[in-house]
């Protein structure tokens, strides 16, 4: 579980600003290969995260790095301060990860503040260990989703400078060839895969082994992000009134038809990595439907540069299309020595004048409900349900069962033979050890 939580983040924050990162040094010292700009005299705020100051060159790729820092010198230059950066450089994926460091520093009050994934903003914000943002200037601008999504015992504990949306990539070439509308609803999705099996598609879907969870999770909590009742749903679920089993069933029955009829070629899902794998298939309009990321569609590398009309659209669910979405974000510790500039620095950084400067050089979803993003005309289906607050979390630090991660390792599971109540069964074990 834990090497399928970190290569799920790190999926996740290369992304965007952050680049998940494991560690090599002694278990003992979470100093080991820690790397701080010079010193300088004045006012500090000390900043831990996966990458440093850097020289952008927009031409090597680096855009993101340019606009994080974009933010950061903002800051600087307006409370006349010096952010350091102090980051953890990987080696290799066998010891201490991104994460690993990040908890051991946060819990030694080592800095001010912290740029986090998912599972780690979950557990320092039960732990009470990091600081209550909602009180910031910008917090007042926040979309709800990231509100939704960050929130702890009452708590706002971290927010990002973009939110990462997952979707659907359609071919609609192929769509129209067979008169096939774009589907809705879980039977519609399956009925376009039969048809695309029954005229000679091979691989109706082109899937990797780490976001085959997406499917799941729109099933699952459509309702319960979209309905009126999405708080009082997710304390049912943490004091066990309510089964998580429940939830997710419906997705995996789904997924296992999927398995059954072949629309999938589980064998190759279990070794492909995020897009390497089924891209070439897209590409070559050998397999018409595949998943990924918002930014997918903006990168050259990715989806971004087609020879066909391509759509993002949601996943299927009984509530139709509907993103996924999931949330890292900057937090401050509790007891940081340098707590008031360090909030400070974060509200400049997370300014609507700042995010939009970060928003327009990256080409995506501000936090902020008044930063717009003029996206390609394939993103706009997806972006038009999230700003009409039509999504579900992939990552919720509120509920006691950490998400992403678990629902992945499931799936593969799934993948690997485990029958529908086997992976139930996991989930209710997971549920009673979160009760405990």
């Amino acid at each position: 579980m834990k090497k399928c939580l970190y290569k799920i983040s790190a999926i996740l924050i290369a992304i965007i600003v952050l680049t998940s990162m494991s560690a090599c040094g002694r278990e003992d010292n979470p100093n080991v290969n820690l790397t701080n700009n010079e010193h300088s005299n004045g006012r500090i705020v000390n900043l831990f995260a996966p990458i440093g100051k850097t020289n952008p060159d927009p031409d090597k790729g680096n855009i993101a790095i340019t606009a994080q820092e974009k933010t950061v010198i903002m800051a600087e230059k307006k409370l006349n301060l010096t952010v350091e950066y102090r980051t953890y450089m990987a080696e290799d994926y066998q010891d201490k990860t991104y994460d690993d460091v990040t908890l051991d520093r946060i819990r030694n009050n080592m800095d001010d503040m912290y740029l986090l994934n998912p599972d780690t903003i979950q557990t320092l914000g039960m732990e009470e260990r990091l600081a209550d943002l909602s009180g910031l200037e910008s917090a007042k601008n926040l979309r709800e989703v990231v509100k939704t999504a960050n929130t702890v015992n009452g708590k706002l504990v971290a927010i990002p400078q973009e939110i990462v949306a997952y979707g659907l990539f359609i071919n609609k070439k192929m769509f129209d060839e067979y008169k096939l509308k774009l589907p809705d609803t879980p039977e519609e999705f399956l009925e376009c895969c039969r048809v695309f099996k029954e005229n000679g598609i091979e691989t109706p879907v082109g899937a990797n082994r780490w976001w085959l969870e997406n499917f799941v999770l729109a099933q699952a909590y459509a309702d319960l992000y979209n309905g009126n009742n999405t708080k009082a749903e997710i304390e049912a679920l943490n004091t066990g009134k309510a089964k998580y089993s429940d939830y997710m069933r419906p997705g995996f029955e789904f997924l296992q038809e999927m398995i059954d009829k072949k629309y999938i070629d589980t064998k190759k899902v279990y070794t492909y990595e995020a897009i390497d794998g089924e891209g070439p298939d897209f590409k070559a309009q050998k397999t018409p439907i595949v998943m990924a990321y918002w930014g997918a569609a903006n990168a050259d590398t990715a989806y971004g540069d087609l020879d066909f009309d391509m759509q993002v659209i949601g996943f299927p669910s009984n509530r139709g299309q509907m993103p996924v979405i999931a949330l890292s974000g900057y937090g401050i510790c509790a007891d940081a020595e340098n707590l008031e500039d360090a909030m400070n620095t974060l509200d400049i950084m997370l300014s609507d004048e700042a995010l939009q400067i970060y928003t327009d050089s990256n080409s995506v979803i501000s936090p902020s409900k008044n930063v717009d993003v003029n996206c390609k005309d394939e993103l706009k289906p997806l972006y038009n349900k999230i700003k009409n607050n039509t999504y579900v979390l992939g990552s919720n630090a509120s509920m006691k069962v950490e998400q992403w991660g678990n629902i992945c390792n499931i799936v593969r599971d799934l993948l690997n033979g485990s029958t529908v109540d086997e992976c139930m069964a996991k989930f209710d074990k997971l549920q009673e050890e979160s009760l405990q």
